[in-house]
């Protein structure tokens, strides 16, 4: 039979994780509308249904585009490759910075190297960086931008978990660890990481918005994807012409990256739990 103190407990420990799992809400709806979203397109991407720039009505629950097509079904359509590309330069950055940023603290000479290497890499903008990488690579297409992304983007978020993983590689627990031999990679993996579940979470976030944000100027820059393809960030530069025609051909793409973006960065930036030692 269990107390009233065990009853306060686990009530208490009911609304924490409540608490915790609310902003991952909009985030999981969003991102399983947008990738069940070919699913439930009314029309083929490239199809001409309407008239160009029709406006919203009958057939085309927001409108035509320039070529007619209809822009709610390209819409459902656009967001897959754009989540599944700003996945994995987030997952990318975020991996190779966090193993990077945790030996930088751990090994200072090394660290010392990896922190100049930093300096001057983040001097290079992301946007001139992607145009580079284009110029080297014509037929890289989105990979070469996720490329771009991702080297680009490591040099910034090494800093971001060396400043974070400084404090913890002074305590009494990594330094008993260095004294019995242990390697870095198991010191990082076992030690520091653990502590900083919240910092990586929020990094990853981050990086996660920042790639898409960078995918969509590549897209509007002409790189990365082509017509025909339905890609959120295609679908805002062909249209921009005839926006006064039908604003909702580039209204809707808008919406939809900057709603990306704000759901994602609110989930990753909710509280991570205490790590247990």
């Amino acid at each position: 039979m269990s107390t009233p103190a065990t009853s306060t407990d686990t009530a208490a420990a009911r609304r924490r994780y409540a608490r915790r799992a609310l902003p991952l809400l909009p985030a999981a709806l969003f991102l399983g509308a947008a990738l069940a979203g070919p699913r439930l397109a009314p029309h083929t991407i490239d199809a001409p249904v309407t008239a160009t720039y029709a406006t919203a009505g009958d057939g085309a629950l927001l409108g035509g585009d320039q070529l007619g097509r209809d822009v709610w079904s390209r819409l459902l359509h656009g967001g897959g490759e754009l989540i599944g590309c700003a996945f994995l330069i987030g997952a990318a950055v975020t991996a190779t910075a966090a193993l990077l940023g945790c030996l930088a603290v751990l090994r200072p000479r090394a660290g010392r190297v990896l922190e100049r290497t930093a300096d001057v890499a983040i001097l290079l903008p992301s946007v001139l960086g992607i145009m580079l990488v284009a110029l080297a690579w014509p037929d890289g297409g989105r990979w070469a931008v996720i490329t771009a992304a991702i080297v680009l983007g490591i040099p910034f978020a090494v800093r971001v978990v060396a400043a974070a993983a400084a404090p913890l590689a002074a305590a009494g627990y990594v330094e008993a660890a260095l004294m019995r031999g242990e390697s870095s990679l198991s010191i990082t993996v076992r030690e520091l990481l653990p502590n900083l579940r919240g910092t990586v979470t929020a990094l990853f976030g981050l990086r996660f918005v920042e790639a898409v944000y960078i995918i969509s100027t590549a897209a509007f820059l002409q790189i990365g994807p082509q017509p025909p393809e339905a890609d959120w960030a295609l679908m805002i530069r062909e249209n921009a012409p005839g926006i006064l025609l039908n604003p909702w051909a580039v209204l809707a793409p808008s919406a939809a990256v900057a709603l990306l973006a704000i759901t994602v960065n609110l989930a990753t930036s909710a509280p991570a739990p205490a790590p247990r030692r």
